[in-house]
Formats: C-alpha cells, structure tokens, sequence
C-alpha cells in the first residue's frame, strides 16, 4: 500500500447514531424501547435490522427517518444533526430525503397506481415521473389499475415507487413482506433490492424473518432495546434465492 492511499481517509457513514434512548411513559407504565444503541449507516449500502417484536427495531427506524426523537443520544445524518431540528426543518428531511415503505400499503382507494406516486412527485424537487417509478417496480402495465384491481404484492410494489419516485438517499422499510405470502414477498424483496442496486439508495429493512438477512450487506441483531451484535455478509443472496 503506498503513502498515498494510506492517507485515504475512510468514508463518513451517512448516519451516526450514538446512544440513543427513547423511553415512553404510559401513565405509571415506564418502557424503554431504545437504551443506549450506536450505529453507523454506509451510503448505498443494504442493512436487515432483526429481532423479535419489540426489540426496538421500528423505534430506531422512525428515529432515523425523522417520525420521532430520541428521549437522549444523537443522530447525525450527513452534516446535520437530527436531534436539534424543528418541525420545519424536519419535514423538509422527510420529504426531500427518506422514503418509506410499511408492511400495509396505505395507498389511496380511489386512485389508480400512478395517481398514488404522483401525489409524491408533485411536491419533490427531482422527481422522476410516476410512469418511471412504476416501470422500475415492474408495473409498467398496471400503472392505471386501481388498489383493489391490484394483488397484495402489487399494492406493495406500487408503494415502493411512491417511496422511490423523489430519489430518497435513503429508504427506510418496516416489515415490507409482513403481510405477503413467501413468493409474494420474494418479489418484493427484489424490488427493494433492485432499487438500492440501481439508484444507490442506502436501504434499511426491518425483519423478524432471519431468512431475509441473507440478502443483505449488513445485519444488525436487535434485543431487548440493545444492538447485540453486528454481522456482514461475504456473499449476498438475491431475493430469488431465499426460502421460507
């Protein structure tokens, strides 16, 4: 290795975490969903967050994509600290940066797939078209199919281009294949693959199926509000390749 490339500084993570806490009081009923977790976050890169429910995977998750605070601890995401930010500047986070991804669609009835997306590229900044982002999830035929003409894989594909179609640096998924069979979901899953493979999006998918972290770069193992440990995979597997 020469001098030069020894002086190469390593990349700055697009997230830092450090010691993050989130305590919710319910009346005398005190519970501590996040106690003291550290994480960095790679820019492109494909992490599986697992573990059983109420580890404190979906916490971190609305932490990073700025639907919650920390109760103590920090989150820088690039140059700029999550934890200070007003609503204002909050919600511009939300909508210029992040996508999101749930295990039930939330898509509206009463518009076809392509009205569903356009209702996120008409307040981006460098959208792409909704017939873009749908052809990029492989819909390109069902863009003016409503919801219910549509099967539960679909629906989540049409949701996937909706979180995509403002380019998000990041996409942030909460149990994408939670209400899908295993084909279905396999589907799914090589969508979000396919998106954090072609547009670079750094993608965090939350799971409490062990399978799934097989096609990831990096797994973080969740207990008891605590990162317990953190494991990387050599050789990814595509979605194609994953049974349950």
């Amino acid at each position: 290795m020469t001098d030069q490339e020894q002086r190469v500084p390593a990349p700055r993570p697009i997230f830092e975490a450090r010691g993050l806490t989130k305590v919710y009081q319910m009346g005398e009923v005190r519970v501590d969903a996040l106690r003291g977790v550290d994480l960095d976050l790679q820019a492109g890169e494909l992490v599986v967050l697992l573990g059983p429910s109420g580890s404190g995977k979906s916490t971190l998750l609305n932490i990073l994509g700025g639907l919650d605070t920390p109760t103590s601890g920090t989150v820088r995401y690039g140059d700029h600290d999550l934890t200070v930010n007003d609503d204002a500047a909050m919600t511009h986070y939300r909508r210029e940066h992040v996508g999101f991804v749930f295990q039930f669609y939330n898509l509206i009835p009463s518009l076809t797939a392509r009205e569903n997306v356009a209702l996120v590229t008409e307040i981006s900044d460098n959208p792409m078209t909704p017939e873009e982002a749908l052809a990029l999830v492989g819909l390109a035929q069902r863009m003016d199919h409503f919801p219910s003409q549509m099967s539960g894989g679909e629906q989540q594909r049409v949701a996937i281009a909706r979180a995509v179609a403002k380019r998000p640096q990041v996409l942030l998924c909460d149990e994408p294949t939670g209400a899908l069979d295993a084909q279905t979901g396999v589907m799914v899953l090589d969508v979000i693959a396919r998106v954090n493979r072609e547009l670079g999006t750094t993608t965090v998918v939350i799971t409490h199926n062990a399978v799934i972290a097989a096609m990831a770069d990096r797994v973080v193992y969740f207990g008891d509000g605590r990162v317990v440990r953190i494991e990387c995979n050599a050789h990814k597997k595509a979605a194609a390749e994953l049974q349950w």
